[in-house]
């Protein structure tokens, strides 16, 4: 497996060996021994899965208790991934970092306990899956705002972004509750 640097030292993509023919491909998307060789030592609790379509936003989410690290990667179409640091700790705090997952490039993105995450849909659809450190806890769910002005993430959506509600009512990142 090959690990992928971003401008946060902490997430990384990560490109797993594909062996492939004639009749398909075949990769591990997760062996933990392989994982923890490459530096990210995780023990997973809960798989996830979602589809969308065009210009489905979903994020910026986070729990501010029962913190998840997820392991992400799209099995079909193609997504816009961002983290977003909240530890106030960290020398990137409040800065974030995207790129595209897809199922064509099999990528996958390892986001630690600490950061915002969500994604957007670039394709016609998408199936997202993704592996989490800790279970849902609803109770402790946040959503920073998606469009956030200090952030200035730039989205790359085709018309408006379709967003659930929980998203609408984001929190900007000044007003976030964050990690220590």
């Amino acid at each position: 497996m090959k690990v992928i640097p971003t401008s946060i030292p902490e997430v990384v993509l990560l490109e797993p060996k594909v062996f492939g023919d004639e009749r398909g491909f075949f990769y591990e998307s997760w062996n933990k021994r392989t994982f923890a060789e490459s530096g990210i030592a995780a023990d997973f609790v809960q798989d996830n899965h979602s589809k969308s379509r065009k210009n489905v936003l979903r994020g910026l989410h986070y729990q501010i208790e029962h913190a998840q690290g997820k392991l992400v990667r799209v099995t079909a179409g193609e997504v816009y991934d961002v983290a977003v640091d909240l530890r106030r700790s960290s020398p990137t705090f409040g800065q974030w970092v995207g790129f595209t997952l897809s199922a064509e490039d099999k990528r996958m993105a390892w986001i630690p306990p600490g950061f915002a995450h969500g994604f957007c849909v670039t394709s016609d659809s998408a199936e997202f899956l993704y592996k989490t450190t800790d279970y849902y806890s609803p109770a402790h769910e946040r959503t920073l705002l998606w469009n956030d002005p200090q952030l200035a993430i730039p989205w790359p959506l085709t018309g408006e972004p379709l967003l659930a509600a929980k998203d609408l009512a984001g929190t900007p990142l000044d007003q976030a509750e964050t990690f220590a």
